[in-house]
């Protein structure tokens, strides 16, 4: 056991022709913690998991693993993956395939262990093409998890999935968290990233724009939300009450943004504005708005529980 942390990009930069994908990328993830990475399409989420895997290598700084060169880790186990592309082999049983990748590893993970984190004993004997996309992607899972990995990197693992196999992802995901190993997942679903990680990491045009926990980036995007009736009023006041940062009109409607709701409330009762109100805490969709400012048609929202 060292100090080194798990993941280390060092002024780590990657270009595509005029395009920075990657720019002087700085970021350690100490062993055993959960950090998700939030960013538009393009923001350089998935050039900087290819930079950490070994997929490609950066044309300035460095990439580190457990203080190694990413190839290092990857030969000898220490890291799983599951990307966005590829599906298991066909014609086989899961617990075939998971016995076939097991044992190109020097020190894999028993089959039947990665079959219990991953959700899947039940379904050892079944083949996999007979698989719903829920099933195939906790297959993909146990896969990654062949070789006894102790960083497990996941590049949007929940994409087109419906609400319950997402539910039985995560269960699975948090199993193998819960052993103090080290996940980096990155994902568009920012409820996804505010239940399931330590800490959230938002990237834009290759850079580090926040990094700390939900609640962290919720407070420097204000501390809640305020919104009620107007009524027909006059709205230019909005924005000189107690703790107001930011003021939206909808309609017959405002909505503030505030970092002190209990003063920008009582200051609304002073002047009798209150009509159907709602006092609500900022989530982390309105922190990503306020950090990235682009619009919301850029997020994907959760889909509903049916």
């Amino acid at each position: 056991m060292t100090n080194e942390p798990a993941v280390a990009f060092e002024a780590a930069s990657k270009a595509y022709g005029p395009v920075r994908a990657v720019d002087g990328l700085d970021l350690a993830v100490p062993p055993g913690e959960t950090v998700a990475l939030l960013g538009r399409n393009g923001a350089g989420k998935s050039t900087a998991i290819g930079l950490l895997l070994g997929l490609d290598t950066p044309d300035s700084g460095r990439v580190r693993l457990f203080g190694g060169a990413p190839a290092g880790a990857v030969a000898a186990g220490r890291v799983g993956a599951m990307l966005q592309e590829g599906r298991p082999v066909p014609r086989v049983t899961v617990r075939e395939l998971l016995t076939f990748v097991a044992r190109t590893y020097p020190s894999p993970m028993p089959v039947a262990e990665a079959l219990a984190l991953a959700g899947l004993t039940a379904l050892a004997d079944r083949r996999v093409e007979r698989l719903s996309g829920g099933q195939v992607q906790r297959v993909r899972f146990a896969v990654a998890l062949a070789g006894n990995p102790e960083l497990i990197v996941l590049d949007e693992p929940t994409n087109a999935l419906d609400v319950e196999a997402r539910q039985e992802f995560w269960d699975a995901m948090r199993g193998y968290a819960r052993r103090g190993n080290t996940v980096l997942f990155s994902t568009h679903y920012l409820e996804e990233a505010d239940a399931h990680a330590d800490r959230i990491v938002v990237l834009d045009s290759g850079r580090i724009l926040a990094d700390g926990t939900g609640e962290e980036l919720k407070r420097a995007a204000g501390g809640g939300l305020v919104a009620f009736d107007l009524a027909g009023g006059p709205t230019e006041w909005l924005g000189t009450l107690p703790g107001v940062t930011s003021v939206e009109i909808r309609g017959d409607r405002a909505r503030l943004r505030t970092d002190d709701s209990d003063a920008t409330v009582r200051a609304l009762a002073a002047r009798d504005a209150i009509r159907s109100l709602e006092v609500a805490p900022v989530s982390l969709n309105d922190a990503f708005l306020a950090l990235t400012h682009k619009p919301a048609a850029a997020l994907k929202e959760p889909e509903p529980t049916r």
